[in-house]
């Protein structure tokens, strides 16, 4: 999923293994993540993608849900993709959650940030059927 910022910009799914780089895209005002020599395709992650650094991750602007304002190093190589805001549509909702609980919008991310996805999330498999749930044994007691 990217951002609703990034809707004209060319875009694709992110699949594992993909090297990407956090950057800016020419015709939007926002920030995202394309694939290292793919500059102008914004790379799309669904929320619980997990994500690797190469080096600990930095932010340009303070981050939300921390203890004030915290710009530069987030402590960490490791983010979880999630979304925020969803009940506001023209506001920012790509952002990335740390193991210390910490978020920060995708678009607060430094420019040139290189990360590897390690995971994507489960999702169900096209074709899918449930199985018919067995008759539950009889008690004989």
């Amino acid at each position: 999923m990217c951002d609703y910022s990034l809707h004209h910009v060319a875009s694709r799914p992110a699949k594992v293994g993909d090297k990407l780089v956090t950057s800016a895209f020419d015709s939007s005002t926002t920030h995202g993540f394309c694939a290292v020599g793919e500059p102008n395709v914004a790379v799309c992650l669904r929320p619980g993608t997990e994500l690797a650094f190469d080096n600990d991750i930095e932010s340009n602007q303070a981050t939300l849900g921390g203890l004030g304002m915290e710009i530069g190093e987030l402590g960490g190589k490791v983010a979880r993709f999630t979304q925020v805001d969803m009940d506001r549509p023209a506001a920012y909702h790509d952002a990335l959650e740390f193991p210390n609980g910490k978020i920060v919008l995708v678009t607060r991310l430094r420019k040139g940030q290189v990360a590897t996805v390690l995971q994507l999330p489960a999702t169900e498999q096209p074709g899918h059927v449930e199985k018919e749930a067995a008759p539950a044994p009889e008690f004989i007691g």
